[in-house]
């Protein structure tokens, strides 16, 4: 297989089923985004962090490709002449949503309930969750803004959704277990 096909050299590129868009369509936007997220979730699985912690990455990261594809695939072309839907992969779950709320509760169970908000940061592992957090709310904001253009199974954006919540309780944890210091947000008096 080529890496390279040159199709692209005039800034469309191919949805999945075939259909040709801008590669700044919202549609590519979403799905690179989603990208882009997997790729700081593997940089978060790459830490010395628990290893149930790596596994569950694991899990995100294939779901996160699951997402993409869903992000990917032209809603037009999403059913085959032969009535089969296009994607012949496990779609995004109410079960993978209530994974990452389990995960969250029991995580959130073992911290000292938050006052404040927190700064990002205090150990790179930590600053590295709160860089994955807020990808991923970035691609939400695209995929909510795809969905009033061309709507997408809602489970989809649940799950991004959650796991923003997900890498935001994670990072505390982590902060937790490492002996971070977190830094309470207190606003400055005038």
């Amino acid at each position: 297989m080529k890496i390279y096909t040159k199709t692209g050299d005039k800034g469309t590129t191919a949805l999945f089923g075939g259909t040709r868009v801008p590669k700044h369509h919202i549609r590519i936007e979403s799905y690179g985004t989603v990208d882009e997220l997997n790729s700081h979730i593997g940089l978060i699985r790459d830490q010395d962090i628990n290893l149930h912690y790596k596994e569950l990455l694991i899990h995100i990261q294939d779901r996160l490709f699951t997402v993409g594809a869903i992000l990917a695939t032209d809603p037009d072309k999403n059913i085959l002449k032969n009535g089969k839907e296009r994607l012949n992969i496990p779609k995004i779950s109410s079960e993978n949503i209530e994974l990452l709320e389990k995960e969250i509760d029991v995580m959130n169970d073992a911290l000292p309930p938050m006052t404040h908000f927190v700064l990002p940061g205090g150990h790179q592992t930590v600053s590295f969750c709160h860089i994955a957090r807020c990808v991923c709310r970035r691609a939400e904001r695209l995929a909510t803004a795809l969905n009033d253009i061309s709507p997408i199974d809602s489970h989809t954006l649940i799950y991004l959704n959650r796991l923003s919540d997900y890498l935001f309780v994670l990072a505390r944890k982590l902060s937790f277990d490492l002996k971070a210091n977190e830094i309470k947000w207190i606003p400055e008096k005038h």
